[in-house]
């Protein structure tokens, strides 16, 4: 596992909002001592990366485990490869709140027009 914390590494980025809400829901549940958020990309294709976040103790030897506003984000290295850039913030709309990753490298549309669901 190789730790780093924000300021050796820009490769994601987590907002004081998004870390404030995450400490507060670690805490409800009891993790904040012992878990850290793992986020991953779970598919791909033409509507976009998706994207999983779940809460975990056991960080592999191969993961990246950045820390920042005294949380940890923990990457497998094949999310990392999408993930490089990325931004992980909490928004409040009228409809609710949530979680939200703003990736600069991931594609918006298909151009390939090799997929089914572009043609």
């Amino acid at each position: 596992m190789t730790v780093a914390t924000m300021e050796e590494t820009a490769t994601v980025t987590l907002t004081e909002t998004a870390a404030s809400k995450l400490a507060g829901i670690m805490n409800e549940k009891g993790l904040a001592e012992t878990h850290g958020l793992r986020v991953f990309v779970s598919g791909g294709g033409c509507s976009g990366l998706q994207y999983g976040m779940t809460f975990d103790a056991n960080p592999a030897p191969v993961d990246l485990v950045l820390e920042q506003h005294g949380l940890r984000v923990i990457i497998d290295p094949q999310s990392l490869r999408y993930m490089e850039g990325a931004s992980i913030d909490y928004v409040e709309d009228p409809a609710g709140g949530g979680f939200h990753i703003d990736n600069p490298n991931a594609a918006a549309a298909c151009s390939s027009g090799g997929c089914s669901s572009c043609r």
